[in-house]
């Protein structure tokens, strides 16, 4: 059913103002008919409408009673909190009143305030001049109180005249505190000025202190209650540091003292300058062992003093062991260090290495039976770095080359001189050239990588690898020893008187290398040669074996001119037995033919053997051809004038034969050449090569006859 416009008007004003109680009826609306539908959709129950009707009614009604409590219960406390606020208005108007009157109330005291000032001021200056007079008896005895404190420290009455020194101290920074607080710290100079010998008794007393601090490794075994006196002042003072920095207000000047820090530094400095106020230790190592033996010996010496009894004299806070162990540690370190600029020789860097290594973590020394188990140096670090042992070992590597360098100088130049040597090399059990090269090499290189073996490993690694690499060179400068020597030999083959000998007791020598090198290295399972030094022994042995080699080619070469000549003066005493004698033009043509040839064949053989022509004794038989080819005899005096001049150890004898040979040779000619022959006497060169001297000729055949009047 619709509304009427008057109800729509009258509605709007509460719809447009409440727009959810219009959605609400709606919904309400919306639920209500579909409840109607679903239940009075069959007629049967349309007779059960009056129940539904009233059971509606009621609930309408109790729902009713319900929004009207609620409304009624609302509109109560609003009415209550509206109450409140007209009191709460009434109560702030009436604070606003009592405010302004307090306002006007303070305005006045202002001006009281300024009137009062004067007052104040008077007050405050009563109330320090009432502190003054409080304290003028202590003030007025600072003077004496200072006089009889200088008294006591001349006495060495340390604690009383430290209580004495603590009270006035105390009475200066109470004065400045108060000074401090009422903003006069202008009033501060005049204070300090009369407590000025407060300052000199404090270092007074100081001074005394690390006098006494400075002396404790000696106090504390013969008096150590000085020692203890001084430990117990500076415990006072280094707790009254601490109260001033907790406090925090005010600091006195002098504040913090410092002395517990003080005590460290001056123990610590007694402990560097009781060890090493010598002088420098010398480079050399019998000065650097006795160096660091003392060194030794005063550190277990010391450490056992403050192990035994400075550590009961001190606080247990203090550590001194420890502290005084650190700073034995630490300037051992740095002392070394200092050594180690020096140039020292290779014992003094052996000895430097063995120590620090060795010998300060042994039972002589930081592990001494005495010092265990309270002196622990294992946290402390290495005294010396890995670097720095690295850079020293290196440097004790270099010093090491140069001394092997010149010892296998001085060997090679040794064995250069014994080569010369009019006797024959040494031969070991089996009759085999050598010499004591490779014993005295190896037995140096082996002896100093088993020193550095003493170090460490990678010392001895380093030693290893240097032996190597001067092994090779030494090797290099054998072989140009070698070939110095060769040089010489070329030059007079009598010198060296032995030189082939020698020659195979180098190679003796270097198979002696070879097969002892390798038991140089450090690790026995790696017994390999390096490369380089396995073709440096190659090398060598390549040099002698072609020096060898050369010697022996020489010595065949002339081997084979003494052959070439045997061969020649056995042909040409072959020729000259007389059993030959050419009958015709055509025989000697035919003897000719073959001269030439069987000495074509044999120089060739020679040639080919490695004997050069000029060497060859076999142009005897060629110039001898020519002889016999001559076709006119009465030219054999001129050709027999030029044989004589070329072998002028030629005989009559001999040429008497080479005529037989011909066998058309008359006695004139004969006798003209014959005659020419004495006419033209030789003389032998000295560099000439006998042939014909050594060929000799049958005796002449006399004629078989019966009577002398038959002989001609």
């Amino acid at each position: 059913m619709g509304m009427s416009a008057e109800d729509q008007h009258a509605a709007s004003p509460r719809d447009e103002e409440w727009p959810e109680v219009e959605k609400a009826e709606k919904l309400a609306r919306g639920a209500a008919l579909k409840w109607a539908s679903g239940v009075f959709y069959r007629p049967e129950n349309l007779e059960g409408l009056g129940q539904y009707r009233s059971r509606e009614t009621q609930r309408n009604s109790s729902i009713q009673s319900r929004l009207k409590s609620t409304v009624q219960s609302y509109l109560e406390g609003v009415s209550v909190g509206l109450e409140q606020l007209r009191g709460a208005a009434r109560e702030a108007r009436s604070v606003c009143r009592e405010l302004g009157a307090a306002r006007w109330a303070l305005l006045d005291c202002a001006e009281l305030r300024q009137r009062l000032r004067p007052l104040r001021a008077l007050g405050a200056e009563h109330l320090q001049l009432a502190s003054v007079v409080q304290l003028l008896p202590q003030l007025f005895s600072v003077q004496e109180v200072c006089s009889h404190t200088l008294q006591l420290l001349r006495g060495q009455q340390l604690l009383e005249a430290h209580v004495e020194l603590m009270m006035m101290e105390h009475l200066r920074d109470d004065i400045l505190s108060q000074l401090h607080l009422r903003g006069l710290s202008s009033a501060q100079a005049t204070v300090l000025s009369y407590f000025g010998g407060l300052q000199e008794l404090n270092k007074s007393l100081a001074k005394q202190l690390w006098d006494i601090v400075g002396s404790s490794l000696r106090l504390v075994r013969e008096d150590p209650v000085l020692f203890v006196t001084a430990v117990r002042i500076i415990e006072r003072e280094e707790k009254i540091d601490n109260t001033l920095l907790l406090e925090g207000t005010f600091l006195p000047p002098g504040r913090p003292k410092g002395w517990r820090q003080k005590f460290y530094h001056v123990l610590q400095d007694t402990i560097t300058g009781s060890l090493f106020h010598a002088a420098r230790a010398d480079a050399e190592g019998p000065g650097l062992a006795r160096h660091l033996a003392a060194l030794q010996k005063d550190i277990v010496s010391q450490l056992r003093v403050v192990k035994d009894l400075m550590v009961q004299c001190v606080p247990a806070h203090y550590d001194i062991l420890n502290v005084c162990t650190a700073t034995y540690h630490q300037t051992l370190s740095s002392h070394l260090q200092d050594i180690l600029r020096e140039n020292l020789d290779k014992q003094g860097l052996f000895l430097l290495l063995e120590w620090a290594l060795h010998v300060y973590h042994s039972s002589e020394m930081m592990g001494h039976p005495d010092l265990l188990p309270e002196v622990d140096v294992s946290s402390l670090g290495p005294l010396m770095s890995p670097e720095l042992v690295d850079q020293t070992e290196r440097k004790y590597v270099v010093k090491v080359k140069a001394s092997v360098l010149e010892w296998m100088q001085r060997t090679l130049e040794v064995e250069f001189k014994e080569w010369f040597r009019e006797e024959e090399p040494e031969t070991d059990h089996q009759g085999f050239f050598q010499s004591a090269l490779p014993v005295i090499v190896m037995q140096m290189l082996n002896e100093n990588i088993q020193v550095a073996s003493l170090i460490t490993e990678s010392l001895q690694q380093k030693v290893y690898n240097m032996a190597m690499e001067e092994l090779e060179a030494f090797l290099g400068r054998l072989r140009d020893a070698l070939v110095r020597c060769g040089k010489e030999h070329q030059k007079d083959r009598a010198l060296p008187k032995h030189y082939t000998s020698y020659l195979l007791a180098m190679l003796n020598n270097n198979l002696a290398l070879s097969s002892s090198v390798s038991s140089l290295h450090p690790d026995s399972a790696r017994r390999e040669v390096p490369a380089s030094l396995q073709a440096a022994l190659d090398r060598t042995e390549k040099k002698a074996c072609q020096l060898l080699l050369e010697e022996l080619l020489l010595d065949l070469q002339v081997l084979l001119m003494e052959t070439e000549l045997l061969v020649t003066s056995q042909y040409l005493r072959a020729l000259m037995q007389k059993k030959m004698v050419c009958k015709s033009a055509e025989e000697r043509g035919q003897l000719c033919q073959r001269l030439l040839q069987d000495a074509t064949q044999l120089r060739e053989l020679f040639c080919g053997l490695g004997l050069d022509r000029s060497q060859q004794s076999l142009e005897a038989i060629f110039a001898l051809r020519e002889l016999i080819c001559l076709k006119d005899p009465a030219l054999l005096s001129l050709e027999v004038l030029g044989f004589i001049t070329k072998y002028p150890d030629i005989s009559d004898e001999h040429i008497s034969t080479l005529l037989d040979l011909r066998g058309d040779v008359s006695r004139e000619v004969r006798h003209v050449v014959l005659e020419m022959m004495g006419q033209h006497p030789q003389v032998l060169p000295q560099s000439y090569r006998p042939i014909f001297s050594t060929i000799l000729v049958p005796a002449p055949e006399l004629p078989f006859c019966l009577g002398k009047g038959k002989c001609a």
